[in-house]
């Protein structure tokens, strides 16, 4: 059922069911007058959608149609007991984001994308990429700690090593929460995240995953990749490194400042309600680009 929002908006629960039979919730903010497009919200590692909330109104009063949702193993979409569920931290792209494409391609509007974190990795990921007609995202890099401040890196490296496993033993899964990070976090991605996370290039250094340089080479979708100079996880370097793998795509790459005025952006400020003046960019930068590069 279709929930009005104080101003008019139109906000609607519904399941999305991907290719793999995994039940999603996610929430479809309807765009107020004719529609520019279709917009996914893809969010961080362990943020639930209700996080991005704000930004969907707002694109929504812009003139997109919005789609977020929660990831399987997080939020909404968490199992009963996260003790032993199996899953893979690349099935929310290639399972979870692209059922997300596939609902939103049907109509005949640009199909657009905002990322965050994860969100911005997940591009080269999707199987259905090309149907993106542009896409912008904001704090996405490699998760090397050495493209980290000195500090950081070591709060990091302390947390991988001595933090995280600990509560992992004890609990079976990764609970995230204890630490006020985030959303808990299946064992399965804990275990690529953290292993990931020990290299410079991230997947792109894992043997394993060889074959993904392949798939990222595939994109060329226009793509944004922006990045605040005070985000402690994903800083410009960090960004720079994640993105070489992104060789045939046009990017524009962006390191943000933050508002002389306002809150800083560090990793999850981009979408906190201050940050609105970068939401109209992000939103004039995805309707510059032309529907038919797709």
């Amino acid at each position: 059922m279709a929930t009005p929002l104080a101003d008019s908006i139109q906000r609607q629960d519904i399941t999305l069911v991907a290719d793999d039979g995994y039940a999603l919730s996610a929430i479809r903010y309807s765009a107020s007058g004719e529609a520019k497009g279709n917009l996914i919200m893809a969010g961080a590692t362990g943020v639930q959608q209700r996080f991005y909330r704000r930004f969907a109104e707002h694109a929504a009063r812009q003139g997109f149609n919005v789609l977020t949702l929660d990831y399987r193993g997080v939020g909404q979409s968490k199992p009963a007991e996260l003790k032993g569920f199996q899953m893979a931290y690349l099935d929310w792209a290639f399972q979870d984001l692209a059922a997300a494409v596939d609902l939103l391609r049907q109509q005949a509007l640009p199909l657009y994308w905002v990322g965050h974190s994860f969100g911005g990795h997940a591009i080269g990921l999707l199987p259905n990429h090309h149907a993106l007609t542009a896409c912008y995202t904001v704090g996405s890099g490699a998760g090397w700690s050495g493209w980290m401040s000195r500090t950081e890196g070591w709060k990091i490296r302390f947390m991988w090593k001595f933090v995280l496993p600990l509560i992992v033993a004890r609990k079976g899964y990764m609970a995230w929460s204890l630490l006020g990070m985030g959303d808990d976090l299946p064992l399965g991605v804990y275990n690529d995240w953290k292993r990931w996370c020990k290299n410079p290039y991230y997947y792109f250094d894992d043997p394993e995953m060889a074959h993904l340089r392949g798939l990222y080479a595939e994109v060329k979708t226009p793509c944004v990749f922006a990045t605040s100079v005070d985000d402690p996880w994903a800083p410009p370097r960090s960004r720079d490194a994640f993105v070489k793998a992104m060789v045939n795509a046009p990017l524009t790459l962006l390191d943000l400042q933050p508002p002389p005025d306002g809150q800083p952006y560090g990793h999850m400020g981009y979408f906190r309600e201050s940050a609105q003046p970068l939401w109209d960019e992000m939103l004039d930068w995805l309707q510059s680009i032309p529907a038919h590069t797709r």
